[in-house]
């Protein structure tokens, strides 16, 4: 990757003091912009920080000393330094006087189109969305480039503040063979982009900032001559245009549709929907979230349809490592719990907080028939912690090599897994402390399988379709339960379920339980190891609160034996059924 940028004819504008300064600093060549502002102190910009200059106020003769060294100020307030890329934007007061300056370094850096290049070698029109400062207009200018010299096309830029092609009547090198159009005046924009059809035969159009509805209508235009757009829009996201008149149509437009009984029962929604009104201006949008990670919707239209209908698209994710290698990935979306969404592959359900509820597992546990009843006291820390050192052994000793197996599709160990609605927090506690050989991942095109809840893969038709194409198998489990989880991955990789639950599963509640949890934890057990199991007889436990009693329940099931809770609030508790 190369970067050109032409700092120092910035650098040469400012005052001298400031300049000596920048010049000689350490982050000279990551600088982002300066800003002059009328009474108050210099500041220089960089990607992560910012910092004064100088503790001596900026006085007007400054700025104007600044404004005789660049171009003229346009209708928006822009201007440039000729043969460089570099903006000069000004703040005026109410009677129109400049007292600001932001100096916005302009640089040409080549090789960033790496992640879309394929893309833009299809012909297709491509709409880049993000937040100020992302990179689009140096992706953009890059584009420019790369189909003017490489693919030889006739390309024209429609350059409004000569933010692309530089200042002055000479275009900056950096677009390559591209002509460029200048704009006289921004709310002209819309007549130049046509302009620019007509008399100029271009097979591709480039065009910054599309902000108004002329603007939009006059790309729609455009591109039903069959000509390529190449543009940015105002907006980080595709969400942004559809809930925005103005620019709307770039995506196909929305309209309210009113539908037939039939049709509205058949889809299952009320009778008046939205939907969209044509094919979208641009086929592909790229949503620049980071400089080094874009979104990529390859068909817009398809992207749209499936927002209107209260479901979430899954784009591809496309990153550049370190080594400049593009990595693609698929962003798949589950609803969660709570209702909202999030990506699959992160924790999908969160429980609720656990809260002690202020019982000690102290007092008799109840058999149901006659036995010889037995009082177990709770005798403080240290008795307790005798009864679990007695009950788990240091599962860190165990040697799992001798079990592994090859995955389900004789992959390699370790197993990736894709997660889908299934805790996240969960799957980490019960991998590490069984120590499986699995690695969860968000990306479904390196998952060797899926572990999904049932009810979530019934409703999610996009899901097998993509494990199917994908030829990855997909496990279901009935719900985000230690005990579910556990079973699942032994599933996955062919380990039979023991006979009776292992010492080291039995951790798995142990991990960051308060003393209260643990206690009912050591309650449910004992209960089981001395009354349920040996003597085959069903008994009651303390009054716990539901989180508890959730717990219990799972810590019952992993003995394979069956618990109902019963009773009314708060006095409600664990009942434990023998096999």
């Amino acid at each position: 990757m190369t970067i050109t940028d032409d700092l120092q004819k910035l650098l040469d504008i400012l005052p001298q003091d400031l300049r000596q300064i920048l010049e000689k600093h350490s982050q000279r060549d990551s600088l982002v912009e300066v800003v002059l502002d009328l009474g108050r102190r210099p500041e220089a910009r960089f990607p992560n920080q910012a910092e004064y200059l100088s503790e001596t106020p900026v006085t007007q003769a400054q700025i104007d000393d600044c404004i005789r060294r660049v171009g003229t100020f346009g209708g928006d307030n822009r201007a440039g330094i000729e043969q460089t890329l570099h903006r000069i934007s000004a703040i005026r007061n109410r009677s129109g006087k400049i007292i600001g300056l932001t100096c916005r370094v302009g640089r040409a850096i080549f090789g960033t189109i790496g992640m879309i290049r394929d893309l833009v070698e299809t012909g297709k029109s491509i709409l880049m969305l993000g937040r100020p400062g992302v990179g689009k207009t140096t992706a953009l200018r890059e584009i420019a480039r790369v189909l003017a010299d490489d693919l030889n096309k006739r390309v024209v830029i429609i350059d409004t503040s000569n933010e692309i092609a530089g200042d002055g009547d000479v275009a900056h090198p950096a677009i390559g063979r591209a002509r460029r159009m200048q704009v006289a005046h921004p709310e002209q924009q819309h007549q130049v982009m046509i302009e620019a059809v007509e008399n100029h035969m271009p097979e591709v159009i480039v065009i910054d900032e599309i902000g108004t509805e002329l603007e939009a209508l006059a790309a729609r235009t455009i591109a039903e001559r069959g000509v390529q757009l190449v543009g940015t829009a105002h907006g980080n996201q595709i969400e942004n245009l559809i809930k925005n008149p103005t620019l709307a149509d770039l995506v196909g437009g929305i309209q309210a549709v009113t539908l037939g009984d039939d049709e509205a029962r058949r889809r299952g929604s009320q009778k008046t929907v939205l939907e969209r009104k044509a094919p979208p201006t641009f086929e592909i949008a790229v949503e620049m979230l980071e400089r080094q990670r874009w979104v990529v919707h390859e068909s817009v239209a398809d992207t749209v349809d499936t927002l209107l209908r209260g479901r979430q698209p899954s784009p591809q994710v496309r990153t550049v490592d370190d080594n400049g290698k593009v990595n693609m990935t698929r962003q798949l979306v589950a609803i969660n719990g709570r209702g909202g969404q999030t990506l699959a592959g992160e924790e999908s359900f969160v429980p609720p907080a656990r809260q002690a509820n202020g019982w000690r597992a102290t007092g008799q546990m109840i058999p149901l028939a006659p036995l010889s009843s037995e009082n177990h006291k709770g005798s403080g820390r240290s008795e307790f912690d005798r009864l679990l050192n007695e009950s788990f052994n240091d599962y860190n000793d165990f040697d799992f090599d001798s079990t592994r197996q090859a995955g389900p599709n004789g992959e390699d160990l370790p197993l990736h897994v894709y997660p889908y609605g299934v805790s996240r927090s969960q799957l980490d506690q019960v991998v590490q402390v069984l120590s499986l050989p699995v690695v969860l991942t968000k990306d479904i095109d390196s998952a060797d399988a899926i572990l999904a809840l049932r009810s979530h893969v019934k409703n999610h038709a996009k899901l097998r379709q993509m494990a199917k194409a994908r030829h990855v198998p997909i496990h279901m489990i009935k719900s985000s339960t230690l005990p579910q989880i556990t079973r699942g991955l032994r599933r996955l990789l062919n380990i039979d379920d023991p006979d009776v639950s292992d010492d080291r599963e039995l951790q798995l509640f142990l991990h960051s339980a308060s003393d209260d949890e643990m206690d009912a934890l050591e309650e449910a057990r004992l209960a089981v190891e001395q009354i349920v199991i040996p003597k085959g007889q069903p008994v009651e436990l303390l009054p716990r609160s539901p989180q508890v009693r959730k717990m219990q329940h799972e810590l019952v099931e992993h003995y394979r034996l069956k618990s109902h809770s019963f009773g009314e609030e708060p006095n409600r508790r664990l009942r434990i059924y023998p096999a």
